[in-house]
């Protein structure tokens, strides 16, 4: 789905005034943490689920709407379990950022070759790898005995303070 809507990721959506979805998304966070009746636990998905959640996850084509945030909300509507729908989510990146990450380096490898190169390019891909395995384990112990409202809050106000700094000029939108 990126790969076809990438004019309109790389053009339109490219203004910063954009992440007002960083509002709107929480409010669908806000709504699934509520109705999500958080009883289901992962070996109960099922086809359905796998291809709800990951046409959902296409949302978060849009700047502001983490794809992360994005496919736990829908896990929790469709009734998963918390620490379920945040492994889902995880697993769900696994394909989409590879094939994004491999598309990006083929498409700039003239760039990467001539810049930073690629040995330092690998290094730090392995470096991030590693600080997200870390992030993601704390993340499902943490949702594991917390509600998600706490990065809700985090998202509005975020999104409050880019508006701020958008709105006086400190900050362009492009």
């Amino acid at each position: 789905m990126g790969f076809l809507a990438q004019g309109l990721i790389s053009g339109p959506l490219r203004s910063l005034w954009v992440v007002v979805a960083l509002v709107g998304w929480s409010v669908v966070m806000w709504i699934a943490e509520r109705v999500g009746k958080r009883d289901r636990p992962e070996s109960s998905l099922n086809l359905k689920d796998a291809v709800i959640i990951g046409m959902v996850q296409c949302f978060a084509l849009i700047p502001g709407v983490s794809r992360s945030g994005a496919t736990i909300s829908a896990g929790l509507l469709r009734d998963l379990n918390r620490v379920a729908a945040t492994r889902l989510a995880f697993f769900l990146a696994i394909p989409a950022l590879v094939a994004a990450a491999t598309y990006e380096a083929i498409k700039e490898a003239s760039v990467i070759r001539t810049g930073v190169g690629w040995l330092p390019t690998l290094l730090a891909t392995g470096v991030s790898f590693v600080v997200a395995y870390a992030s993601i384990a704390w993340l499902l112990r943490f949702v594991a005995k917390h509600s998600i409202t706490v990065f809700i809050w985090y998202r509005v106000a975020l999104a409050t303070v880019i508006a701020v700094l958008l709105g006086t000029g400190l900050l362009s939108p492009t």
